[in-house]
């Protein structure tokens, strides 16, 4: 079942959740996180860290309104730490606002914790336990399941309070009965769908889903009537969400010492730590509250939207509430009709482990060939190269996670491309400061990329068009420009680069074409003179030709003017005679 909603589309190769999985339960698959069900403890931690909200809860907030609409009895199941989380200014308005939400009955899971305080004191009392470690709290029973099987004759085979409060409402109102827990506890979803006590609780909300519930329905809890709880008094069991709260819970109950040291962890880290030890065999005769969550289950990973210290809600809690137990008398009647028994499971992945040479070969290819190469910097969220390489054979990480070896390659790949193209490039900032310089520019700038690194544009070449497209963010593309003092002429890209807020260019040396151009054109224009030239002696012979040929004509044109009077002249003669 999927507890935690995985956006692939915010990810943005961080690896932020890797590094504070402290049991590595997100593997990196086409370079982006996915949550490993089968080995996630839900603690919540990659929820919280992640920096652009890429995971989120799936919430059970749409289903229990379609338990109230639909007229179903819905029961809720109050986790103790409402009362440092809450605003009240009694108990018993928290109980009318959420009868107010259509809810018929409000329970607290304290109830619950009562009767598992039983329970923890019956063992206690047996003896029969080399140690005993709390079943309280669902990430833990995870953490030793998967983790450290080894460790599962340590957990108490108990149920946890949740699951014991709605059984114990069950049996009292009902199989019918739709029973809701409230608390701040991611863990508590998968906890409440396992087979081993599947059924007792039907849906589980946070106090962040019922923050944003009585906004939408205009409830606040402190206008609200008090109404107070009508069930029984758990009295120190509402201290189990408290550090140390599960342990003062049991002294207040048991009747007699037992010869157990008792003490409480918390914290992810501190939680790994001890398990270590126990696996070492340093721990003995000793019952251990432990939690996941730093400073108890009071702030947990679904109680971010209330805003208030952990601090704050641990001292608020101890002083509101009593420290005395619950008697005999009170649980034992409960404890004869349901059962609290839990059994837990050897659930330890069976991961194919790479061999010393598998190890070496990837290692290799992320240029670490000799020990001193291993910097176990984490940035990728794994402590050493090693677990890395171990992590990348078996599919769970990649090869471009290692931020030294990418900032290694891509360093190199600038640099080639700095050292040996045949271009100018150019970058500056908003300063107009050279930040990056070709080694190719010395050719043409007598400037080596050390001397040009600690100078301005303006020192070089004229800025005007560098400024302007960093003022507009515009480009310009294929312009041609020429440098008469460097005797040069060239080709310019110039574009703005966003992320970096500088300014990119390329010079593309075209003085050869340009020079050939020249001279072509000059051949051009002694060709075009020549051919006037030609057209000009042309014209003038046609001049001539022309003069001559106009002499004749108008000779001819007498001549023949003569002859034809001459002839006209005969004629009229010989009509006379």
């Amino acid at each position: 079942m999927g507890i935690i909603d995985f956006k692939s589309t915010k990810c943005k190769h961080c690896y932020k959740c890797v590094r504070n999985c402290e049991v590595k339960a997100v593997m990196i698959k086409d370079e982006r996180a996915e949550i490993m069900q089968d080995k996630c403890i839900l603690c919540g931690k990659c929820m919280q860290v992640c920096p652009q909200s890429a995971k989120t809860l799936i919430s059970d907030l749409d289903q229990v309104k379609g338990y109230i609409r639909a007229g179903n009895r819905t029961v809720v199941s109050l986790a103790p730490s409402f009362m440092g989380l809450f605003r009240y200014k009694t108990i018993g308005q928290v109980n009318a606002a959420f009868k107010k939400l259509g809810f018929c009955e409000v329970q607290e899971t304290a109830q619950g914790a009562a009767l598992v305080t039983a329970e923890y004191t019956r063992l206690l009392n047996e003896g029969k336990m080399e140690n005993i470690i709390t079943s309280c709290c669902p990430s833990v029973n995870d953490l030793i399941e998967i983790y450290y099987p080894g460790l599962i004759p340590n957990l108490a085979p108990v149920v946890s309070p949740m699951i014991a409060h709605g059984k114990l409402i069950k049996e009292e109102m009902g199989a019918d009965v739709k029973v809701v827990f409230v608390g701040p506890c991611i863990a508590k979803k998968r906890e409440s769908g396992d087979i081993r006590h599947d059924g007792w609780i039907d849906a589980v909300l946070n106090f962040n889903d019922m923050t944003r519930w009585f906004l939408e329905e205009e409830i606040t809890i402190e206008d609200c009537e008090d109404l107070p709880f009508t069930h029984m008094d758990p009295k120190v069991n509402r201290l189990y969400p408290v550090s140390n709260g599960v342990v003062s819970s049991v002294l207040a109950t048991e009747e007699k010492k037992d010869g157990y040291r008792k003490f409480y962890v918390d914290g992810i880290r501190n939680c790994i730590d001890l398990c270590e030890s126990m696996v070492r065999g340093e721990i003995h005769h000793c019952f251990i509250e432990m939690n996941v969550c730093s400073g108890g289950c009071i702030k947990g990973p679904a109680a971010d939207d209330v805003n208030v210290s952990r601090f704050k809600v641990k001292l608020d809690m101890e002083d509101a509430i009593e420290k005395k137990g619950v008697s005999a008398a009170d649980t034992d009647p409960s404890l004869t009709h349901i059962s609290l028994k839990k059994l837990f499971l050897n659930r330890a992945p069976s991961d194919l482990l790479p061999t010393e040479e598998q190890i070496q070969k990837i290692l290799k290819k992320t240029g670490k060939t000799k020990p001193e190469d291993e910097l176990n910097c984490g940035a990728c969220g794994y402590s050493t190269c090693r677990e890395k390489a171990i992590a990348v054979f078996q599919k769970k990480a990649e090869l471009n996670m290692c931020i030294p070896f990418m900032h290694q390659k891509a360093e190199s790949l600038s640099n080639l491309v700095m050292e040996t193209s045949p271009n100018i490039v150019l970058i500056v900032d908003k300063e107009m400061k050279i930040l990056e310089y070709s080694a190719v520019g010395e050719k043409y700038f007598g400037k080596t990329r050390q001397e040009a690194l600690t100078m301005y544009l303006y020192e070089l070449i004229d800025p005007s068009d560098f400024q302007w497209v960093y003022d507009t963010h515009q480009k310009i593309h294929g312009k041609k420009v020429t440098y008469a003092e460097y005797k040069v002429s060239t080709l310019q890209n110039i574009v703005y680069i966003e992320n970096q807020n500088v300014v990119l260019a390329t010079f593309i040396d075209i003085t050869k074409e340009e020079e050939y151009a020249k001279q072509e054109y000059e051949k051009k224009l002694e060709t075009i003179d020549l051919a006037q030239k030609v057209i000009h002696k042309q014209m003038m012979v046609a001049q001539e030709i022309a003069g001559l040929l106009g002499e004749t004509t108008a000779e001819t044109k007498t001549t023949l003017t003569k002859l034809c009077k001459s002839i006209l002249d005969e004629g009229s003669e010989s009509e006379v005679k």
